[in-house]
């Protein structure tokens, strides 16, 4: 990666996207805001090259008034304090530059299932989901239940919500999953360790501007929703189940008492499905190439780790183990977690373009 080319290049459109925007010549409003939106994305890229380049002129500096025994002592004490901080003003513009994934900037629909383990699973899965909304609590994202089939023992077959907020994509994708918990159920009379799983997903949230679907394309059916243990939770067919005919794909939603909003809650889950299928397939030549680090994000992939009775959680991905269960679950240190993964694949990605 020519770092010094791409700074240019940079610097270069900078001083383009300023000039035309001031000339206004020719441009129409919808250009304009487009220009706009460039050139405010890169005035950070160009902050940085500016603070790069300068401290690396300033180390150039102090090296030379170090020939000066009057100044020796001084100059030195800047030249080793710049020469430290150069690497790492570096790769912060190299960060800014990697390519970027063009769902990172949406918002997210999570969903998270029970996997292997029975009602304990159920329970997991439940305990992941409330992990969640805690966690963009705290990043101040906006937490949307669509839709919850719960066991009636605190526990849920699945669950999903839309999660709205600044990069709420960029921050969750490394989530998807199996995660797996290693504890002793309270139904366990012999204080045996058991092992069981549940599936996480997070999908960008698809406007229908991604993906367009043919109404012909798709077979709606109604049916009475039904709570937990089978009681019937209103007397009216309210839920709804949505089928893409072409992919095979089905999404159900009762919710809502409503059939309407439970159909449109559907599509909005449908419609994120089909985006990431479309995501998939363009990532898959680059990915038959690419032995991630952190991981492609398949539902069938084991990820994680909580161990209950060690108080510990493991992300198999980057081998990163913290000792604090209860704060990662309380959504309060899980950012520790998303913030290694971030910086683990930024790294990898990184190395690849050298």
């Amino acid at each position: 990666m020519n770092l010094e080319g791409q700074f240019d290049k940079v610097l270069y459109r900078h001083d383009e996207l300023r000039a035309q925007l001031a000339s206004g010549d020719g441009i129409d409003s919808t250009t304009i805001v487009k220009l706009s939106k460039e050139l405010a994305e890169l005035d950070p890229v160009v902050e940085a090259v500016q603070a790069f380049r300068k401290a690396r002129e300033d180390m150039i500096q102090a090296s030379q008034m170090m020939a000066d025994p009057d100044m020796k002592e001084l100059a030195e004490e800047e030249f080793y304090a710049l020469k430290e901080q150069l690497p790492e003003l570096e790769r912060n513009v190299a960060v800014m530059l990697l390519p970027k994934d063009e769902a990172d900037e949406k918002n997210a629909i999570l969903e998270v299932r029970a996997g292997t383990g029975g009602d304990e699973a159920a329970l997991f899965a439940a305990e992941l989901f409330r992990m969640y909304e805690r966690y963009a609590g705290l990043q101040g994202w906006r937490f949307e239940v669509m839709d919850v089939n719960d066991t009636g023992i605190g526990g849920v077959k699945e669950a999903s919500a839309t999660i709205t907020g600044r990069n709420v994509f960029a921050r969750l994708k490394f989530e998807s999953g199996v995660h797996r918990v290693q504890r002793v159920p309270a139904t366990e009379s012999q204080g045996r360790i058991h092992t069981s799983a549940a599936t996480v997903a997070v999908l960008p949230e698809a406007e229908e501007v991604d993906i367009q679907i043919d109404e012909k394309d798709l077979r709606i059916d109604v049916y009475r929703s039904q709570g937990s243990g089978g009681q019937s939770v209103n007397t009216t067919d309210s839920a709804c189940r949505v089928t893409h005919l072409p992919t095979g794909l089905a999404v159900a939603c009762q919710q809502e008492k409503s059939q309407h909003k439970n159909k449109a809650t559907a599509m909005k889950l449908l419609r994120a499905r089909l985006y990431e299928r479309e995501r998939e397939a363009k990532d898959a030549v680059r990915a038959a190439n690419r032995k991630s680090q952190v991981g492609s994000g398949d539902r069938s992939e084991r990820i994680r780790t909580y161990n209950f009775p060690q108080g510990r959680v493991t992300d198999h991905r980057i081998n990163l183990t913290l000792y604090k269960i209860d704060a990662v679950m309380s959504g309060d240190a899980l950012d520790e977690v998303v913030g290694a993964l971030t910086t683990a694949d930024q790294a990898e990605r990184l190395a690849e373009m050298q």
